[in-house]
């Protein structure tokens, strides 16, 4: 059980938990709507993923120092994660986007030309998943919520 004395591991593991559960008071302030599903998808803010990586990488920095092989790999790893959170899973969002409206689109022309009498088949079909990346801004509150609860959690214990 010498995990569950692993500070960084576990500092970023509640990141991710905290940035997951901070998403659904952030977004009924937003929206005015509660929706407890933000708790399990990608995606919103702040990103969940930044929060986990920077956390991790704060908290090999004050165990281990700046000049640490770990801190250097850890924040390779952090720079390529939110790089990918901002940019592939951000654009393969955007196309998922578009290749839902265009089976929409699709679906009801189809609907139009014959009636179909699987209707409830054709309903249950499930959309790509559209929210899959991250604003700039929500991989930098990601970042900085993920610091800051590994400097409080270090400054607590």
């Amino acid at each position: 059980m010498e995990i569950l004395y692993n500070t960084p591991l576990l500092i970023a593991l509640f990141a991710v938990i905290f940035a997951q559960l901070v998403k659904i008071p952030i977004q009924f302030i937003a929206t005015k709507e509660i929706n407890l599903g933000l708790a399990f998808s990608t995606g919103g803010m702040p990103s969940s993923h930044s929060a986990a990586v920077s956390a991790l990488t704060t908290a090999i920095a004050i165990e281990h120092g700046f000049e640490s092989p770990y801190f250097a790999i850890a924040c390779v790893l952090s720079i390529i994660v939110m790089y990918d959170a901002t940019g592939i899973r951000r654009h393969a969002g955007q196309h998922a986007t578009i290749l839902n409206q265009l089976v929409k689109d699709f679906q009801r022309i189809v609907e139009d030309a014959k009636h179909w009498d699987q209707k409830e088949e054709a309903e249950k079909q499930k959309e790509l998943k559209e929210l899959l990346g991250h604003q700039p801004i929500e991989v930098f509150f990601g970042a900085l919520t993920g610091i800051l609860l590994a400097i409080i959690t270090y400054s607590i214990f």
